[in-house]
Formats: C-alpha cells, structure tokens, sequence
C-alpha cells in the first residue's frame, strides 16, 4: 500500500499558506496504520532504547505504540500547566510563532538512551527543543523520528544533523511553495 496516498493535505491550516499534512486519514485505514507501525519497528527494533519521548497530540499516537511495541518507556512532552508534577521546560520557534513545552524532571535517567519520535518534521524546532529537555536530564538522543518529513525549503534535516543529531523519517513530501 502506497502510505502516500494516505495523507491529506489541508491548505491554510492552522494559518495562511501553511500546508498542512493530515495524518488522521491513515490513522483511520487499520492497514495503513499498521503497516505504518510495522515499518517503523522494523528501522527501530535492533536499537538499543530505553526511553521514546514524543510530543503532543500526534506524536503521542505513534511514540507510545512504538514504545510498547519496543519495550521502552513512553515520555510525553506537553505544553505549560499540562503535566501534574514539576517540570523542566525550553522555549523555541517553531514555523508559526514562538512555543513552550515542559517534561517531568524525572522522566529521563542520566545515560538512557532516548529516541524522539514526531509525526512530522518542518523546520527542526520542535525536535531541539525535545532534544534539549532529554539533555537537561542527561539523557543521550540516540535519533530523532517522524511519520513525514516535509522536504525542500525548511530544512528540518539540515537543521537537526548540523546540530549532531540522527534523522530518520518513514515518508518525506516536497514542500508546496
């Protein structure tokens, strides 16, 4: 099955001339999502990983299947006042406008190895940023993944592996300009 196929584009959302890339139509097909799944596992299952750390909302459907069909634990990243205990936070740009995301402070062990794992990579913020909690703990980003990378002129890639980190991503889409 073509996963291509299964991502609809939805154009001005959640601003103007942002194209946005809507997984909820593969979430929706069972076979699409679980071949999804499967190919994921199959590029992560050989890893060593203790801890697979995703942003909300998407990323948290992904993350916590792969973590539990991994054998890692799950770590959620939130915005501000959505996690009951204290936190650690880092504030960053994303490509519409500034955000904050926050961590339990003893969600990650110095030394354990994290994976960071999105539903999409654009321009890269989103992904340092939760590489810089993971750090702030002392855990060590073994890759950061995404369900699609958006290709062409954000320079996501660029941007993370310039900053030392491993990129993987299941489907990459070309920016419409």
């Amino acid at each position: 099955m073509n996963l291509y196929d299964k991502i609809r584009n939805v154009p001005d959302f959640p601003i103007e001339g942002i194209q946005f890339k809507d997984i909820t139509t593969l979430l929706q097909d069972p076979k699409a999502f679980k071949q999804a799944i499967d190919e994921m596992v199959k590029h992560y299952k050989k890893m060593k990983i203790d801890k697979i750390v995703s942003q909300e909302a998407r990323g948290f459907i992904f993350g916590g299947v792969l973590a539990y069909l991994l054998g890692a634990g799950f770590v959620p990243i939130r915005k501000p006042k959505k996690l009951p205990y204290k936190t650690v936070s880092y504030t960053y740009e994303k490509e519409y406008g500034k955000d904050e995301i926050h961590m339990h402070e003893d969600a990650i062990k110095k030394g354990e190895k994290v994976l960071i794992f999105d539903d999409l990579l654009a321009t890269g913020g989103t992904g340092l940023a939760g590489a810089k909690l993971v750090e702030k703990l002392g855990g060590e980003v073994i890759e950061q993944g995404f369900m699609i990378e958006l290709t062409g002129s954000l320079h996501g890639r660029k941007f993370l592996e310039d900053k030392g980190y491993k990129v993987w991503s299941l489907l990459q889409i070309e920016v419409e300009e």
